[in-house]
């Protein structure tokens, strides 16, 4: 029999603890968050390496243990992780999936309104758009316009995205006229932010795009053309960091530029994706 000391000790009022969970019996589950900032690092490690096997491996790896701790928010993040990579090696079912599962996880959360909830649908939309679901892509491009520039502390980078790629929306939907002026305030939006000119080339590859289907590309061709040299330039400028998402950018570009026959571009654009993957 032990010795009674006259006051309580902590066995005696803490309950025992789960050897699983390590908390007490009957607690609520405290949230266990994952390091957000770590993750998004050793993601763009892998992507500067092309290594989308062991970036695939990484994101779920932190899915689970967000789903262990509790933690939605870190879940939104790495289903929103999720989706663009999946969209990047062109897996449908994957993308999409992780996409329903991020806007589930907004209204879990209640984050209706937020900027996280206008990225969430750009997220999504973009995938939707790459995999042909056009009328759903529009409907969420609208519901991130709503939230974006609704919110003043939106980031300009994140309305231009946004334009460039609701854009591509409506023009594969034919809706020409709505695209140009989209890609306009892409070009604006994005003019005043640094390093903008990468977003810059693309909507100028895009718009050339989009002039090509609404008019063909022998009637349209000094205008596409303009929009390639405009496109080369900012591809040029100085401002730009070379580094992995340059890359990227450049592997982006390359095929565009081929099929305008500006092969000496597309070749200068793939060897420099190239030396810096290599550099990396």
């Amino acid at each position: 029999m032990r010795d009674d000391p006259g006051y309580l000790q902590p066995e005696d009022y803490v309950e025992p603890r789960c050897v699983l969970c390590d908390e007490p019996y009957g607690a609520a589950p405290q949230v266990k968050p994952v390091p957000q900032q770590r993750i998004i690092q050793k993601m763009d490690e892998y992507m500067s390496r092309r290594d989308y096997a062991g970036a695939e491996r990484h994101l779920l790896y932190w899915l689970e243990e967000a789903k262990l701790g509790g933690d939605l928010r870190g879940q939104l993040l790495l289903r929103n992780e999720l989706v663009g990579h999946y969209r990047k090696v062109g897996d449908r079912d994957k993308a999409l999936a992780n996409g329903d599962e991020a806007l589930r996880l907004l209204d879990a959360l209640d984050f209706a309104g937020t900027i996280s909830a206008g990225t969430t649908y750009t997220n999504v939309a973009t995938a939707c758009n790459a995999f042909g679901e056009n009328e759903r892509a529009l409907a969420l491009f609208e519901q991130a316009r709503a939230v974006y520039e609704a919110t003043p502390r939106t980031a300009p980078q994140l309305l231009g995205g946004l334009y460039n790629n609701m854009a591509l929306v409506c023009a594969a939907m034919g809706r020409f006229d709505a695209a140009h002026a989209l890609y306009d305030k892409a070009m604006d939006v994005m003019g005043r932010v640094p390093g903008g000119v990468l977003e810059q080339a693309i909507t100028c590859l895009n718009r050339a795009d989009a002039i090509a289907a609404q008019r063909g590309p022998e009637e349209s061709e000094q205008e596409i053309s303009t929009l390639l040299d405009q496109a080369c330039e900012l591809l040029a400028d100085p401002s730009a960091p070379h580094d992995g998402y340059y890359a990227f950018v450049c592997e982006k570009c390359a095929p565009t530029f081929s099929y305008y026959g500006y092969f000496a571009e597309a070749d200068r654009l793939e060897k420099e994706a190239k030396r810096i993957y290599e550099r990396t």
